[in-house]
């Protein structure tokens, strides 16, 4: 036996190590240092029995002389950098009960003889790139107690009968691969499993009911897959099967479109259950009463679902609770009070629910949390209470209603790294005990009606990256000692009454005018947008005090006379425009359709005639009695916003005009009824030709909407006399006509921005899942939320892939998915329809869309400073047209 594992040893094995060791039965090398590839002449110990070469840095090939060493049983090479096949001959190994080889870079398929090794228990090739389907005689090794395929790229389905031959088979893990199919009904045969691990592949189909005869399962894991609910029966009946499995821990069914309810008979699941994982499922309807019975329950994660009504007072049962997550629910009835008597509980998250009331002065009680998320909901009271949490780690109150003065306690959150209270009514000023938070990363108080000064202290906190006091009343000047804080990457200051110099120096050298909009008193550096600071000597003050005496003269004469110009000129303008004509001027028209003659039109509206619903209306072609085909937008008015949305189209549409925004014919309006008659485009929105399966769009009709979009928005921004931003930019908005011009659409959320600030606020927000991070989260907006979404909208044009897919969610994104792609497998991720490899000029195109992938890349950064702006979108588009159309 030759031991020497956990040790510092490197190096290479010598070829001539067995020459001299033929009776040699164990060789165990693990967590070393060693290096090169594993000697050939292994096959030189004839009588060797174990193999344990793990946790060290082998490369090469697994050499497939080790099929000669007829008395092996276990073979261990996980955790180096072995390439290569899986050697066929390792079939000859007939005493193998153990073969690892798990956490290398191996390629290739599974070998059919890997079967004939009728003694194997464990069989382990996870996270290697092991290709193509499981060969079905691998299911017949009945001994096999482990199988572990994860992290490969295996595909094909699952046998309905493949667990008919593992009667033994304990643990699987499948994990991470792109098997497809249903999960047979047979896995309840292997009635030995306690570990079943199939998360992260594309099953289909409802979970097995015959899960639960699985009494000794203790984990399920089928997170990432596209598992539905049986559709004859709305609730998720494998749970109330699960109730067999008196053993289980975990049990996770996470990101997969089950689209059904949770049933009472979840409190028969086993009282051993400790993590329960059913978030991004669709889940509605409530939260059922006898969940308070998994007394053992540690983690509850029902977040991203459609849950309604309140958190049953029976979850003061799960004493034992440490984490709940319900965030971005409907749930309306949550006391807090429920969690006051909880001694382990660390995170509470309610976010983006709609909770009305107050936070109650007990949750100062419960010591343990570490991260408290409350955003978005209807708060209006916090206890002074919540400061002594001394413990938090995160605060997250933003969007709510919270009122009064930020309280000195605040400072008692001292070892807190992020804490957000924007988009509040807190009042006052900022406390100067804040400086006392040395572990804060992240501070934002954006969005409030605090006053005074902003403390000299916040310099002092050396951690702090990211700092937005912005939209508030703030006055004074920006302290100096910010210029300290060498991690600061974001500030934003803008839309206060700040005055004085800007600071320059340390992080202020990496900001941008967009942090200090809107304080009309602030001077510096010309990259900031603001005016040089001016330092006048004694004599020149008195100079300027003369000048300003006889300019403030001058300008009460001009005014005077401008006065008296004025009223001669209204005392003869004509007086006979009525108000009707002045808001027919809105649609910049001189055609009046009334109501009746759209109800014609549209013969009253017939469903027949309908094209498409919108946030606030549906939108009907009609036929006018000219003949011309029209599209009328009409305004549901029982919803909250579509006055205000009409009123907005009707505002940016009056004098817009270019070839790529939808022309507004006119408009009819009384005060029961508001819609706008719009031309008809006959090819639909880019979301039907994107999804629908009788539509196709080639890679340069793609191409040319995005250069369509990209130069509407060039005129929104920068070709209009006041900036426009749209503000929902998406597929359904973007309208083909009979030549595949693409139009942009639907302005009923545009913004038009003062020229002189360059950012607007609001509270009505888009599709969330092509929002800028600023709009989203806090309601700014800029030109560069629609480079944002239009970033967005490139790489779904190019994927196929709408950014709400379910494959998203809390870890994944469209464009972190992209962007992980990149480096080399761009191909694998675009439309298939797209691009084929037996394309001609393959590479050349595939190398466009990868030009076309980083300028979205570029629109979709997360400081908005970052991104390109539309003229060079609009320009690199271009030139990758170019270069693309000698390829087609």
């Amino acid at each position: 036996m030759i031991s020497l594992g956990v040790n510092s040893l490197s190096g290479s094995l010598p070829d001539y190590m067995c020459f001299h060791l033929p009776r040699l039965r164990f060789i165990g090398l693990s967590m070393n240092k060693f290096s090169g590839q594993i000697p050939s002449n292994l096959a030189q110990c004839s009588e060797l029995q174990a193999l344990s070469f793990s946790f060290n840095k082998f490369t090469g090939n697994t050499p497939k002389e080790i099929g000669n060493l007829k008395k092996l049983e276990v073979i261990y090479f996980a955790m180096n950098s072995l390439t290569g096949e899986i050697p066929k001959e390792l079939a000859n190994l007939t005493m193998l009960k153990f073969l690892d080889l798990s956490d290398n870079n191996i390629t290739g398929e599974i070998p059919r003889e890997i079967s004939n090794l009728h003694n194997l228990e464990k069989l382990n090739l996870g996270w290697n790139n092991v290709s193509g389907s499981i060969p079905v005689e691998i299911f017949n090794l009945s001994r096999l107690k482990l199988m572990s395929l994860a992290g490969n790229k295996l595909s094909g389905i699952l046998p309905s009968t493949v667990f008919y031959g593992l009667p033994n088979l304990e643990e699987l893990y499948l994990n991470n691969n792109n098997f497809v199919g249903d999960i047979p009904e047979s896995i309840s045969n292997s009635s030995r499993l306690y570990f079943i691990i199939l998360s992260d592949n594309k099953f289909t189909g409802p979970i097995p009911i015959s899960i639960g005869n699985l009494r000794l399962l203790q984990v399920l894991d089928l997170t990432n897959n596209n598992l539905v609910c049986d559709s004859s029966y709305p609730e998720l009946s494998f749970v109330s099967s699960l109730a067999n499995s008196k053993n289980l821990r975990k049990l996770s069914v996470s990101n997969n479109p089950l689209n059904g309810i949770l049933p009472d008979s979840v409190g028969n699941l086993s009282a051993s259950l400790q993590t329960m994982y059913a978030y991004g499922c669709g889940l509605r309807d409530r939260i059922p009463d006898r969940i308070g019975n998994l007394s053992n329950l540690i983690i509850l994660s029902l977040y991203n679902n459609q849950l309604t009504g309140s958190l049953p007072i029976t979850v003061t049962g799960l004493l034992k609770l440490q984490a709940i997550m319900l965030h971005i629910n409907k749930l309306s009835q949550v006391s807090l009070e429920y969690f006051c008597s909880f001694n382990n509980l660390g995170v509470i998250s309610l976010s983006f629910n709609q909770i009305v009331g107050s936070i109650p002065e007990c949750i100062g009680n419960v010591t343990s949390l570490r991260y408290l998320y409350l955003a978005s909901n209807k708060f209006n009271f916090a206890p002074k209470s919540l400061w002594n949490l001394k413990d938090l780690l995160a605060l997250d109150l933003s969007s709510n209603s919270l009122t009064g003065p930020l309280p000195l306690d605040v400072a008692n959150l001292k070892i807190a790294t992020a804490i957000d209270m924007s988009i509040n009514h807190f009042s006052g000023g900022i406390p100067t005990t804040i400086g006392d938070m040395q572990n804060l990363n992240k501070l934002s108080l954006a969005h409030n009606q605090l006053q005074g000064s902003i403390p000299e202290s916040i310099g002092s906190m050396l951690s702090l990256a990211k700092l937005d006091l912005s939209r508030n009343f703030l006055s004074g000047s920006i302290p100096k000692s910010l210029e300290t804080l060498k991690y600061l990457t974001y500030f934003n200051v803008s839309f206060n009454n700040l005055s004085g110099e800007i600071p320059s120096n340390g992080p202020f050298r990496n900001f941008t005018s967009e942090s200090f909009t809107s304080n009309a008193a602030l001077c510096g550096a010309q990259r900031f947008l603001v005016p040089p600071c001016v330092r006048f000597s004694p004599q020149s003050l008195r100079k300027k005090k003369k000048y300003v005496i006889i300019l403030v003269l001058s300008g009460v004469i001009l005014v005077l006379g401008a006065m008296s110009l004025g009223f001669i000129y209204l005392r003869y303008q004509r007086k006979d425009r009525s108000p009707i004509e002045a808001y027919l001027s809105l649609v910049a028209t001189q055609e009046r359709i009334s109501y009746h003659k759209l109800l014609q039109a549209t013969d009253g509206y017939h469903e027949r005639n309908f094209l498409g619903k919108g946030g606030f209306g549906s939108v009907y072609k009609g036929t006018l009695d000219d003949g011309r085909v029209v599209a009328v937008k009409v305004f549901d008015l029982q919803l909250e916003g579509a006055l205000k949305s009409f009123d907005a189209e009707c505002e940016v549409l009056r004098n817009l005009r270019h070839r790529n925004l939808t022309k507004v014919i006119s408009c009819c309006s009384n005060p029961d009824f508001k819609a706008l008659v719009l031309e008809f485009l006959p090819n639909g929105s880019l979301e039907k030709w994107l999804y629908s399966n009788d539509c196709f769009l080639d890679i340069i009709q793609r191409l040319d909407i995005l250069v369509d979009v990209a130069s509407a928005l060039q005129y929104l921004h920068y070709e209009y006399s006041t900036p426009v931003v749209h503000c929902d930019l998406k597929p359904s908005n973007v309208l083909l006509d009979e030549d595949m011009v693409a139009h942009v659409s639907d302005f009923g959320l545009t913004k038009l921005l003062a020229p002189e600030e360059g950012i607007a606020y609001t509270k009505t927000l888009a599709t969330l899942c092509y929002l800028a991070p600023e709009y989203g989260f806090q309601g700014l907006v800029s030109v560069k939320c629609d480079v944002y979404s239009l970033g967005i909208m490139m790489m779904e044009v190019f994927t196929r892939m709408n950014p709400s897919n379910e494959m998203f969610g809390e870890n994944l994104s469209l464009r972190s998915w992209v962007l992980d792609s990149m480096a080399n497998a761009l191909a694998q991720i675009i439309d298939a329809n797209l691009l084929s490899t037996t394309d001609d000029h393959f590479l050349e195109k595939l190398d466009c869309i990868s030009s076309i992938m980083k300028v979205a890349l570029n629109c979709t950064r997360e400081s908005p400073g970052e991104r390109s702006n539309i003229q060079d979108v609009l320009e690199a588009l271009v030139k990758i047209k170019l270069q693309l159309l000698p390829l087609v």
